[in-house]
C-alpha cells in the first residue's frame, strides 16, 4: 500500500499594468520583444524601482488565507542561466518572503481538509522561449521578463491528484475573486509545479519529483496520477526515484525527465543589494483588510443560509465573482424557488457559455430575462422544456424573453377544464390502454401524457394534467 505525496508551488500572475521594477507594460498579446524596457533587458547601470501595487495584492492574497504578513521583506537573486533570462538571475524573495504560515480548507467528497500553505513570495517572471520554429532553430521573447508573480508555497499535505486540483481551483477562484490575477491558465497567468512522491504509510518522505508549468486544472490531474503510477512501478521493481524536474506531455500523457532537480543553495541566493527591504506597516495590512471582498468560502455559506442552496451549487455559484453576481442579479427580481433558479443556471445557461466558451459576463441573455422565465416556470406559464426553449432562441437571436413569448403565442394551458376536454379525447380514443391501467399497469400513464402533450403541441401544464388524469382515471 502506497501513499502519495503532494505539494503545489502555484505560480499567479498579478493583474498590475507595469511589471515589478520597471514601468513597462504587462499587456498581453503584443508584438514580440516590444514590451521589454532596458531595466527588464539589465542593461548596465540600470536600478529596478518596486511596483507598489505588487505588494499590496501580495499582501490581500496573504490575508485571504489567514496567513501572516512579514513586517519586513527582502528581495534576493536566484542565480541561473538560461536564454530567457536576460540578468542571469531572477529577483525573487527566499529567507524573508512576504507571506508565510497561511492555510485553505478544501473540501471533497463532503469532508473538509485543511491544506498548509508555507509562503508566497513575490518575483519576477522569465521571458519566453518559443521552439519548434520553421527553420529549427528558438526564439525568445522578453516581454514577459519582469512581470509580477506571486510563487504560492503548499506544504506537502495532499494525498491524492482530486484533492490537489480541488486546492489549485480553490486558489484559482481566490485570486479571481481578490482582484488580483485574471487566473488565464491558456495565457500562462496561473500555471503550477507539482511535487510528487509516494512513501509506506508512517514511513519519512519519499524522493520526489517536480512537474513543471502545468497550465490546466486536467492536466494537473493527469500529470499527477501519471507520475504516482511511474513511481509506483520503479520502487516495485527494486529500482530508485530520481530527484528531478520533469515535463508533463498531455498529447502523450506522460511526464519525462528535464534535469536534474536543483537545491536552494545552487541558486546560490543572496540579498538583492540594488532593492531595500520592505517594510509593511499594521496600518497598510489593516486598510487592505478592510478592502477585501467577500471571499469565496464566505459567499458560499451564505447562499447555503440565505437562498437555502445545496453545498455542490453553492460551492459553484461562489467560486466566480461573475457567475455569483449573475445569480444574485436574478435574484433581485425573483421571490421564491431560488434552488429552481441556481438550477437553470447552472445547467442551461453555464452550458450554453460553455459551448460558446465564454464567461457568463458575456453571455447574450442577460440577468432580467432568466429572471422573468424563472417567474414565468413558477407561475405555470410555461414548462421548463419550453424555457430551455426560449432561452435557447433568445441566445441565438438576441430576442427579449417576453418577445418571444409574445411572438409565438409560447404559454402552458393551465386551465383544468381546458386540459379535461382534451384528455378526455385521448382516453376516449385509447380505452384498451385505459382498461390496461386500470388493470395495474401504471406506466401507461406516461403513455397518455404523451399524447395529450402531442395534442397540446407541450402546452399544457405538467402539474395540472397529472391531477386532471388522476381524477378521470380513477373515477373520482
Amino acid at each position: 500500500m502506497w501513499e502519495t505525496v503532494i505539494g503545489l508551488e502555484i505560480h499567479v500572475q498579478l493583474a498590475t499594468k507595469s511589471k515589478l521594477f520597471s514601468s513597462s507594460s504587462t499587456c498581453f498579446g503584443s508584438e514580440q520583444n516590444t514590451q521589454a524596457s532596458i531595466i527588464d533587458l539589465a542593461m548596465p547601470g540600470v536600478l529596478p524601482v518596486l511596483n507598489r501595487n505588487a505588494v499590496d495584492m501580495a499582501i490581500r492574497f496573504g490575508l485571504s488565507v489567514d496567513a501572516k504578513i512579514a513586517n519586513k521583506s527582502i528581495f534576493a537573486r536566484k542565480n541561473y542561466f538560461y536564454p530567457d533570462l536576460p540578468k542571469g538571475y531572477q529577483i525573487s524573495q527566499y529567507e524573508l518572503p512576504i507571506v508565510h504560515d497561511g492555510k485553505l480548507e478544501i473540501m471533497l467528497d463532503g469532508s473538509t481538509k485543511a491544506i498548509g500553505i508555507t509562503r508566497a513570495h513575490l518575483e519576477e517572471d522569465a521571458g519566453k522561449s518559443i521552439h519548434d520554429l520553421y527553420d529549427g532553430k528558438s526564439a525568445i521573447d522578453l516581454n514577459r521578463a519582469g512581470t509580477p508573480l506571486i510563487e504560492i508555497v503548499s506544504e506537502p499535505d495532499m494525498r491524492s491528484a482530486k484533492e490537489a486540483v480541488v486546492y489549485l481551483k480553490k486558489i484559482h477562484s481566490i485570486v479571481r475573486c481578490l482582484g488580483i490575477s485574471d487566473g488565464n491558465m491558456e495565457e500562462g497567468s496561473f500555471r503550477c509545479d507539482a511535487n510528487v512522491s509516494i512513501r509506506k504509510p508512517g514511513e519519512e518522505y519519499g524522493i520526489r519529483a517536480e512537474i513543471k508549468n502545468i497550465n490546466s486544472f486536467k492536466f494537473v490531474e493527469n500529470a499527477i496520477n501519471y507520475e504516482v503510477d511511474r513511481q509506483q512501478e520503479i520502487l516495485e521493481s527494486g529500482g530508485s526515484v530520481k530527484q528531478e524536474t520533469r515535463l508533463y506531455d498531455p498529447k502523450k500523457n506522460e511526464t519525462r525527465p528535464m534535469r536534474s532537480k536543483e537545491e536552494a543553495n545552487d541558486y546560490r541566493y543572496f540579498p538583492d543589494p540594488d532593492l531595500l527591504p520592505v517594510e509593511i506597516t499594521r496600518q497598510q495590512i489593516e486598510d487592505i483588510q478592510l478592502s477585501l471582498p467577500e471571499l469565496p468560502d464566505a459567499k458560499m455559506k451564505r447562499f447555503m443560509s440565505d437562498y437555502s442552496l445545496k453545498a455542490d451549487d453553492a460551492e459553484i455559484l461562489s467560486s466566480s465573482t461573475a457567475l455569483s453576481n449573475y445569480f444574485e442579479n436574478c435574484i433581485k427580481h425573483v421571490s421564491a424557488e431560488y434552488q429552481l433558479l441556481a438550477n437553470f443556471i447552472l445547467s442551461e445557461v453555464i452550458g450554453l457559455c460553455n459551448k460558446k466558451n465564454i464567461d457568463v459576463s458575456e453571455a447574450p441573455v442577460d440577468y432580467k430575462d432568466i429572471a422573468n422565465l424563472h417567474n414565468y416556470i413558477n407561475e405555470g406559464k410555461i414548462s421548463i422544456k419550453q424555457a430551455k426553449d426560449i432561452l435557447q432562441d433568445a441566445w441565438d437571436n438576441g430576442s427579449k424573453v417576453d418577445e418571444i413569448i409574445s411572438e409565438k403565442n409560447i404559454e402552458q394551458i393551465s386551465n383544468p377544464n381546458l386540459l379535461e376536454d382534451v384528455a378526455k379525447k385521448i382516453l376516449e380514443k385509447h380505452q384498451k390502454e385505459v382498461q390496461d391501467y386500470k388493470n395495474g399497469k401504471d406506466k401507461l400513464l406516461g403513455f397518455f401524457v404523451g399524447q395529450i402533450m402531442k395534442e397540446t403541441k407541450g402546452q399544457a401544464n405538467p402539474k395540472i394534467l397529472n391531477q386532471v388524469l388522476n381524477k378521470l382515471l380513477k373515477g373520482e
